[in-house]
């Protein structure tokens, strides 16, 4: 598991409302991807803007990037995606006693 500050990191990039945006974006496209083309017009956003904010995503492995041709496709990390909900949930309700941890624990199985 990741130590907590690269979580921190990560949450970092993630409190940018354009990023944010962005990296739902990436989620929602599953797998494959999107070209940044795409990204940039269903963002709205100027192509040096775009550039920047996939930079900070990608230092921080939320996206990863390939390159097919001249066509450069952006992924989310889903691994990572993962590995940070996990850890924002992971102690859920530890302190509040058996009867919430084991409420919990009913979740988790039910998923």
């Amino acid at each position: 598991m990741d130590t907590t500050l690269t979580i921190a990191k990560r949450l970092e990039a993630l409190g940018n409302p354009t990023r944010l945006s962005l990296y739902r974006v990436l989620v929602r496209a599953g797998d494959g991807g999107l070209p940044v083309g795409a990204l940039q017009e269903r963002i709205g956003i100027p192509a040096s803007t775009l550039s920047h904010h996939l930079r900070a995503l990608v230092g921080v492995a939320l996206v990863t990037q390939e390159r097919q041709g001249t066509t450069l496709i952006c992924r989310a990390n889903y691994p990572v995606m993962n590995e940070l909900v996990a850890f924002l949930s992971q102690e859920c309700c530890v302190d509040a006693g058996c009867g919430a941890a084991s409420a919990r624990s009913a979740r988790e199985e039910a998923v």
